[in-house]
């Protein structure tokens, strides 16, 4: 548990051997999460860190969260939702270039405010038991919102995951994996053209990929045990504790 702390150090990264530990933990549980329901890793660990651990979140959490996407796409591929993947992976490219644009121009605060207040508001509508037809203009601007979201703070999955809150987990999870998967990967190309990725997000990132390995692990245990009913539960509690995050860390400045 020591070994990658000091790999940090000598990469001149503050992290301690017990930042390190409490890091591993939060992943490993954050993969879980997102193992089990389909979403949650990032909103989990980029949240946690963000207050505990600074340097270990954004990009680290996004680096890792790529191989949990993957996992779960790979382990329930044949429930994909394949026509409801392809809008929602055309707004996820306009909406990483406005992103890109959104933090040359506003502050984190003013975006963290406005993204955490946009998902409250969609929660809170959802929740009330309102159906709504999912449909190319619907699923395009998901993934617009998603791009945005995910490029911004790195917690893009509650604009998505709430078009299929309605779903079975299976299909939810497999149809989210893919998604991220593709989302995950074009956000980080994106940051990567944009210098925002440094030696020191890749080595965190690395680092801590044992974790998320446990805990993705772990999920296979528990996601037989999600009802469709608990999923959907699950899905607003997570984005609303996404959108909560957001919201404080806008707050707190």
């Amino acid at each position: 548990m020591q070994y990658c702390p000091t790999i940090a150090g000598r990469a001149g990264l503050d992290v301690t051997p017990l930042e390190f530990a409490a890091g591993a933990v939060v992943v490993a549980f954050a993969a879980a999460v997102q193992g089990t329901i389909g979403l949650g890793f990032n909103i989990v660990s980029v949240s946690v860190m963000s207050l505990i651990i600074p340097v270990l979140a954004p990009v680290p959490q996004l680096i890792l969260s790529l191989p949990q996407t993957v996992g779960s796409l790979v382990r329930e591929h044949g429930e994909v939702d394949r026509s409801g993947v392809f809008w929602i992976l055309v707004g996820r490219l306009p909406g990483a270039v406005l992103g890109f644009w959104l933090l040359a121009i506003a502050t984190d605060r003013v975006l963290d405010l406005l993204i955490g207040s946009l998902i409250i508001v969609a929660v809170v509508i959802l929740a009330t038991g309102l159906r709504f037809k999912r449909n190319r203009t619907v699923e395009f601007g998901a993934g617009v919102f998603a791009g945005v979201s995910s490029y911004v703070s790195s917690i893009g999955g509650p604009p998505v995951a709430l078009l299929y809150s309605r779903d079975e987990g299976p299909r939810t999870r497999a149809t989210l994996g893919l998604i991220f998967t593709v989302g995950v990967t074009v956000t980080l190309i994106a940051r990567t053209i944009g210098g925002d990725i440094t030696g020191r997000d890749v080595v965190l990132g690395v680092g801590l990929l044992p974790a998320a390995g446990v805990g993705f692990l772990l999920s296979s245990q528990l996601k037989g045990r999600i009802t469709q009913a608990r999923l959907r539960v699950a899905i607003f509690v997570i984005s609303a504790v996404a959108a909560g995050a957001l919201l404080l860390r806008a707050a707190l400045g």
